[in-house]
């Protein structure tokens, strides 16, 4: 098809059909009464009755679509009517063929049918009248014509039904992905607003304790008002490094790799660091390493330093005097992460659910993105305790699965 003829054929489509259905039946009425007084004669003359008749044949279907079965009856009838008179015999037949299209098109199996009955009688009846065809030979043709308008009709039918299902499941597609978008932002911004509340948590409550260390010990020990302005400047500043991490993750693009961000990310190796940082603050924190340390999926690893982290804290600023002690044990197929504390506000180290604490609700949704187990409780000869459980892959497997 030429490209010139494109843009015409996209202006008639987008035409209302009853535009096109009225320029088709005033196109079939107008040739036809042309044809009636100007073609040859081959049957009684025409006069105002027949062309009554030819515009009742032609004309309704530019109601077609609005109503198929009521405009296929009327054109019918019409067409009956006009040969039974004995006018043109190979006139005003085009008009049922257009309408029993049509009614295959917007109608059921049985209003093809009612349609298919209607037609052939009268198409039989009007070929029959000529004098080179037989009745037999008229009702073969009859039937051979609606049979081909009844089954170009149903493929377009089918053609249609098939198109609005694919719209339909494209819309429900969109849907589902506008969805499944929604709930990667959700998910992403709970991960955000987790790492948030740990870094700010965590940071805040050392510079916090440190801050009134250094007013207390001012004037009457300059030495230790000293250090304690050297562990706030370390730990503000370690704070605003995970804080520009945390916005370096906002602006990242599709198509980097996440691994970049991990490697930036802190884990286990980082642990002495933060307990020694918990030590200056003035708790007594023992590290405990069991099993053989071996490589951890960076998430997990980010997940496990986020757990100690947290539970530091909460000892630093609810347990008062403790001794704390984190247990590190890698199993053959767990990680487990043990931080417990001896501290005489134990008790109160975690909020009560509803009462605006973050702290455990974050922890436990940590856990769960790795199928973990998460307890936190108090301890029976006092203290808190928290108990992570991690699955890990077996060793022999991992390495069966490298390179």
């Amino acid at each position: 098809m030429p490209l010139s003829a494109a843009p015409g054929l996209r202006r008639l489509s987008s035409l209302s059909p009853l535009v096109l259905d009225s320029a088709l039946a005033s196109s079939l009425v107008v040739v036809t009464w042309l044809w009636e007084l100007y073609g040859p004669d081959m049957g009684r003359p025409v006069d105002l009755p027949a062309m009554m008749l030819t515009l009742l044949a032609n004309g309704p279907l530019a109601l077609r679509r609005r109503a198929p079965l009521s405009v296929l009856a009327i054109v019918t009838v019409a067409s009956l009517v006009y040969h039974m008179q004995g006018y043109h015999a190979g006139l005003n037949s085009i008009g049922m063929m257009v309408a029993l299209y049509t009614v295959a098109v917007h109608r059921s199996w049985k209003a093809d049918l009612v349609g298919v009955a209607l037609v052939v009688p009268a198409w039989t009846h009007g070929s029959a009248l000529q004098a080179t065809v037989a009745l037999l030979s008229a009702l073969g043709q009859s039937l051979l014509m609606a049979a081909c308008t009844v089954g170009a009709g149903l493929s377009v039918r089918l053609l249609s039904e098939r198109t609005r299902q694919l719209a339909e499941l494209a819309e429900q597609l969109r849907r589902e992905q506008d969805a499944a978008a929604n709930r990667a932002v959700t998910r992403e911004r709970l991960r955000i607003a987790r790492e948030l509340h740990d870094v700010v948590a965590h940071h805040m409550s050392v510079i916090s304790v440190q801050a009134g260390l250094g007013r207390f010990v001012a004037l009457s020990h300059p030495p230790t008002a000293h250090a304690t302005l050297g562990v706030i400047a370390d730990t503000s500043h370690e704070a605003l490094n995970e804080l520009r991490r945390l916005l370096s993750i906002l602006r990242i693009e599709a198509h980097e790799e996440d691994e970049g961000l991990y490697a930036a990310a802190p884990g286990l190796r980082d642990l002495d660091a933060l307990a020694e940082r918990l030590r200056a603050a003035g708790l007594s924190v023992e590290m405990i390493v069991e099993g053989t340390a071996r490589p951890l999926p960076p998430g997990l690893e980010v997940c496990a330093y986020r757990i100690v982290q947290e539970s530091l804290t909460n000892v630093l600023k609810h347990a008062g005097p403790a001794r704390v002690e984190v247990g590190i044990t890698y199993g053959w197929s767990t990680l487990t992460v043990r931080v417990t504390d001896d501290g005489s506000g134990a008790a109160s180290a975690w909020p009560e659910p509803g009462s605006g604490g973050n702290g455990l609700i974050g922890m436990t949704e940590r856990v769960k993105l790795y199928q973990g187990m998460i307890k936190a409780s108090p301890l029976p000869q006092g203290g808190f305790e928290v108990l992570t459980i991690f699955p890990l892959p077996h060793p022999a497997r991992s390495s069966e699965a490298g390179p």
